[in-house]
């Protein structure tokens, strides 16, 4: 826990972290960390120059005990249907002092998405000791019983460190999935990009969270190994998952945006970024060499270029490959307008560019900004730095 600051004694309000996995949108977010303990990737914008910090449990609590008595009155507020006039919310939050506002209006956001999940944050909540995360898991169940699930992010060095029986504990106590960025099987990507683990700990990492009943989601980088370890990053990932058999392998496709670190590299040429094109040979690599797990894929990320790339291995591998092929069979120009229009948010699959008008307004957003087959790579690498 190197560089972690000192533990703030006096509770300074509810909090809620910068960030939270794209499937986590309905969640609370209950923040026990600040920032990340390693913070040395370089791919990762996030949390640059904030110092890490363990929250108290005192602390969280707090917050949970505020969502509560927020989530009550709402509760209280709602008629037969779960509905709240929006006169009776704005008379309870002018009631409420300034300090008290930001868990309401967390708790209100969470009780119209259903109140099913709760995501604790930041980056790798393991790293606190697993009394306390199963105190913080008690209290939540306690609180909310009727919940679906609670998940959270975690490094694979941290949970490698963690025992057996401990993680079996917080499996019991009730955290039902973690999010680990795996992001490459391969030890030399790993090593470039300052990952601070290495393939064997992501491997050992992933079977602990699987053997203590916990559902894991492995995050992979499509384009971290640049031009000239594409095909390593592809088969190196891809054996690693193998060997994990994780619940959810999930597509988050490398951006460049010019505050990363990976940025001075990229832009001395040191680091060479794949394009669209090559990015798709790539991710078809990986998926032919997945063998033998039952993983659920999952492309939910706007960077991603192919977000109906979704089945179950082994049975839909051959239509997620289909997928990734008719893309590469498509003539440079439909490519370039694909590849713009899904970028754009115009588009979610291929066969949207069958429809006249989204591929007018494609067409029209090339034209516009002078895109052709020959520079579109350069468009989308300026185009993807929006969703960093």
């Amino acid at each position: 826990m190197q560089g972690a600051r000192k533990k703030s004694s006096s509770y300074e309000g509810f909090e809620q972290g910068p960030i939270r996995p794209p499937s986590e949108a309905y969640s609370l977010l209950i923040r026990i960390t600040r920032n990340c303990p390693w913070n040395h990737c370089t791919f990762c914008p996030v949390y640059k120059k904030e110092e890490f910090s363990i929250r108290p449990v005192a602390h969280v609590i707090q917050d949970i005990e505020a969502i509560s008595g927020h989530v009550e009155s709402l509760r209280r507020m709602s008629n037969v249907h779960g509905e709240i006039s929006r006169q009776d919310i704005q008379n309870y939050a002018n009631g409420l002092n300034p300090e008290d506002r930001p868990a309401f209006h967390a708790a209100l956001n969470w009780f119209a998405c259903g109140m099913r999940s709760i995501f604790l944050q930041d980056a790798n909540s393991l790293i606190i000791k697993p009394q306390d995360l199963i105190e913080i898991l008690n209290h939540l169940k306690a609180r909310f019983p009727w919940i679906h699930r609670i998940t959270s992010y975690a490094r694979s060095h941290t949970v490698a460190r963690i025992s057996d029986s401990d993680m079996t504990a917080i499996g019991k106590a009730g955290l039902n999935r973690i999010h680990i960025g795996l992001e490459s099987g391969s030890d030399e990507v790993l090593k470039r990009v300052k990952k601070g683990v290495n393939k064997a700990a992501q491997i050992n990492a992933g079977k602990k969270v699987k053997k203590a009943g916990i559902e894991l989601s492995e995050y992979v980088m499509p384009g971290l190994g640049g031009e000239d370890l594409s095909e390593i990053h592809a088969r190196e990932t891809a054996d690693a998952l193998n060997q994990i058999n994780p619940d959810f392998i999930r597509l988050r496709t490398l951006a460049i945006p010019n505050n990363l670190p990976l940025f001075d590299d990229f832009a001395a040429g040191k680091f060479k970024k794949i394009s669209d094109y090559q990015a798709a040979k790539e991710i078809l690599l990986f998926l032919e060499c997945l063998d033998g797990i039952e993983s659920t894929v999952k492309s939910d990320h706007i960077l991603n270029l192919f977000q109906d790339l979704e089945g179950k291995l082994p049975v839909e591998k051959p239509k997620m490959m289909g997928v990734i092929r008719d893309f590469l069979n498509l003539d440079p120009r439909q490519r370039m307008l694909y590849q713009v229009g899904r970028r754009a948010g115009l588009l979610n699959r291929q066969s949207d560019l069958d429809n006249p008008q989204l591929a007018l307004k494609v067409r029209e957003i090339c034209s516009g900004y002078g895109i052709t087959p020959e520079n579109v790579d350069d468009m989308i690498n300026e185009m993807m730095k929006r969703f960093i």
